[in-house]
């Protein structure tokens, strides 16, 4: 059988209806994603969002806005799964819940040093939500796209009613 492993990615938008995508600090050219993280053992969906989402980029200025309602799925590429493997996982890819966040500070709180051990970014940009898709990785681009299927709607109709 198949592992995936547990994980719940995060979309944030701002007043202006953009999206928060971030450059990955582990590669050497700009690699765009939300930020994404493990759900521990016992942790509800909403609250691994935060704890990842302040983990890293500092951010805590958020409003819980939605949930998707099922979890989306996607395969590693052979290198990433050999990267697991090789730090004694068996994960085939990643089964994530999928959350959104409205967020309420000022750019200057987001901050990727919190944790200097584990920095997960190296800048970030704010983008149309369909844009998205557009910036992500090959085997993560069909989540992208669901995802931002599912909650653009909701980003443009808060934006337009605040």
């Amino acid at each position: 059988m198949e592992k995936y492993r547990k994980n719940v990615g995060i979309v944030v938008f701002n007043a202006m209806g953009k999206v928060l995508m971030c450059a990955r600090a582990d590669k050497s050219d700009m690699q765009w994603q939300f930020p994404q993280g493990g759900i521990e053992t016992n942790e509800d969906v909403i609250d691994a969002a935060k704890r990842e989402l302040y983990e890293e980029t500092g951010i805590t200025s958020v409003t819980f806005v939605a949930k998707i309602p099922y979890t989306l799925k996607y395969k590693f590429p052979t290198l990433v799964s050999d990267s697991f493997k090789n730090k004694g996982c068996d994960f085939v890819g990643q089964e994530q819940s999928w959350v959104l966040f409205r967020f309420d500070g000022e750019d200057k709180e987001i901050d990727f040093f919190k944790n200097p051990e584990e920095i997960e970014f190296k800048g970030f940009e704010w983008v149309s939500p369909l844009e998205a898709p557009v910036r992500i990785v090959y085997f993560k681009k069909d989540v992208y796209k669901q995802v931002i299927d599912c909650f653009d709607p909701i980003i443009t109709k808060a934006v337009n009613n605040d």
